[in-house]
């Protein structure tokens, strides 16, 4: 059986998120390094991997996947793991993909973005989308009364929201005030196969 590929950057959320369900999920996979200052990901032969022009891409033989929702729910059914027990926790399992997608990730990862000087705005500019962040994390805190984000064990609903918390503090969002969040990342940390941004991914291509 080949390997699965992984194409992204080190520096990216939703990339990260592929690669940690890849780890904790107990799969192998080879990594491709795309340069995205280099404007790597919009040449042609990229783009024939990710018709967007944008990271992760997953490829698992003649299959292309992108955006990192489609390529966690593949690679749960694929594996047969993290993807809910029941129809009921798989349909809250793709919930909480969406809710992240539009309430959380892009106000953590655009204020990291600006903080990281990837991204150029002004202070207004910047409040707003740290208090939008702050406006999901309370959400998030409050709906952390269990274990995991659904079910008592981790999906990838949790990779995904996990995919996002994580950079706030790059971000300069405090999490100080979040004691459920706190709780659920440290949970999170201790899982098998458990791996950072950095230790996931690496900087160049990996076999």
């Amino acid at each position: 059986m080949s390997k699965i590929t992984l194409y992204g950057i080190w520096l990216s959320g939703p990339t990260y998120k592929a690669g940690l369900a890849l780890s904790l999920m107990g799969q192998p996979f080879a990594y491709k390094h795309v340069d995205l200052r280099a404007g790597a990901h919009k040449q042609p032969d990229y783009l024939a991997v990710n018709r967007f022009g944008q990271v992760p891409a997953l490829v698992d033989g003649d299959l292309k996947l992108c955006q990192s929702g489609s390529i966690l729910l593949y690679l749960a059914d694929k594996f047969g793991k993290m993807g809910g027990k029941t129809a009921e926790e798989k349909a809250r399992v793709r919930e909480w993909l969406f809710w992240e997608y539009d309430r959380l990730a892009p106000n953590v990862y655009r204020p990291r973005a600006i903080k990281r000087g990837f991204m150029k705005a002004d202070d207004n500019v910047y409040q707003l989308y740290t208090g939008l962040a702050n406006d999901a994390l309370k959400v998030l805190d409050s709906a952390l009364t269990r274990s995991f984000l659904v079910g008592d064990e981790a999906t990838i609903a949790d990779v995904a929201v996990y995919g996002d918390v994580a950079y706030a503090g790059e971000g300069g969002i405090d999490l100080g005030p979040y004691a459920n969040i706190k709780a659920w990342m440290a949970r999170v940390e201790k899982l098998p196969g458990f791996k950072t941004y950095e230790d996931v991914l690496p900087k160049q291509d990996a076999a």
